[in-house]
């Protein structure tokens, strides 16, 4: 996707609103901190619809402040679905989030919105049939991961798997491990017998939000200065008791290193840095992800007026 191609304008909300059909499902992706969640409450107040969300990690009940969920505020004059309705011990999968929306397409045309590019690459490509994964196998893999890390798991795939997966994420190498494990067949033969998807890209409005690296990193770097203020660690306090790095909400960006700060192993300081970095690095994924699988979707840059959110 180049720099420019099929860009809108910064705060032309006019022009986005001018060229989707208000008829069709909306989906919005972008990076974390691109303020993505604050544009998809600007266009459901004008359309009517719920914002109903597509992100794997703001789907936990645990973390509100530090996964960037809507505040209550905002759920209170809009309609949202999807949110904070899982237990933070729960697995929740793409599979379990597509059936959970499928109902939500049959109403008021919705706002779908969020990070994680799986999400909206199942929804509109289609999900391979894979089988539910056995506990055992991923309480296996994620004690693998714990001690040896993901390189260890990575070079146990098949090559095509392994050619198709992004090696650095440690989400997407244990799942396409424990597929591999569980199944004995690899997670890019199952992707090759994907069903047709449940809202094809053709039945849809689709537009990313596009954030330049400058831009973005200050963003997040700001926006964590609020969640701060807004009381993240009294959030992180709540969570420590509860807290393990194999529970499915502990991925949750900056999690470890705020649990390690309240539990008084590293300072504030540090564990701020490192949130940072780690959200910074995350986004850098994410825009990856982006540029790779949906060279299809409208690009538009952030809106001026948007604060500092998802």
């Amino acid at each position: 996707m180049s720099e420019n191609s099929g860009m809108i304008n910064e705060g032309s909300l006019n022009d986005v609103l001018d060229r989707i059909d208000p008829n069709l499902p909306i989906l919005i992706a972008g990076p974390t901190a691109s303020g993505k969640s604050a544009l998809a409450m600007e266009i459901a107040a004008r359309t009517g619809g719920p914002i109903v969300n597509a992100d794997a990690m703001q789907v936990f009940a645990d973390w509100r402040i530090l996964t960037a969920r809507p505040s209550a505020e905002a759920e209170a004059i809009v309609p949202h679905a999807l949110y904070g309705h899982v237990p933070g011990h729960v697995e929740y999968s793409v599979g379990r989030w597509l059936r959970d929306l499928a109902p939500l397409l049959e109403g008021p045309t919705p706002v779908i919105v969020g990070g994680t590019g799986l999400y909206f690459t199942a929804l509109t490509e289609g999900l391979a049939p894979i089988p539910e994964i056995p506990d055992e196998v991923r309480r296996i893999a994620t004690k693998r991961i714990a001690t040896d890390g993901i390189n260890r798991l990575l070079g146990e795939l098949d090559p095509e798997t392994r050619a198709r997966i992004d090696g650095r994420n440690p989400m997407r190498v244990q799942r396409a491990w424990e597929v591999l494990t569980a199944t004995g067949r690899g997670l890019a033969a199952w992707q090759d017998e994907t069903a047709p998807p449940l809202l094809p890209l053709s039945g849809a409005a689709a537009i990313l939000v596009h954030a330049p690296k400058d831009w973005l990193n200050d963003r997040i770097e700001r926006r964590f200065a609020r969640m701060i203020s807004d009381g993240l660690l009294d959030e992180v306090r709540a969570n420590a008791p509860a807290w393990h790095p194999a529970r499915p909400s502990a991925k949750a960006i900056g999690a470890a290193e705020l649990i390690a700060h309240v539990r008084g192993e590293t300072s504030l300081d540090d564990a701020r840095e490192a949130a940072i970095v780690a959200t910074r690095q995350f986004a850098k994924r994410q825009r990856s992800w982006f540029r790779g699988r949906m060279s299809g979707w409208q690009t538009m840059r952030p809106l001026s007026d948007m604060g500092a959110s998802a």
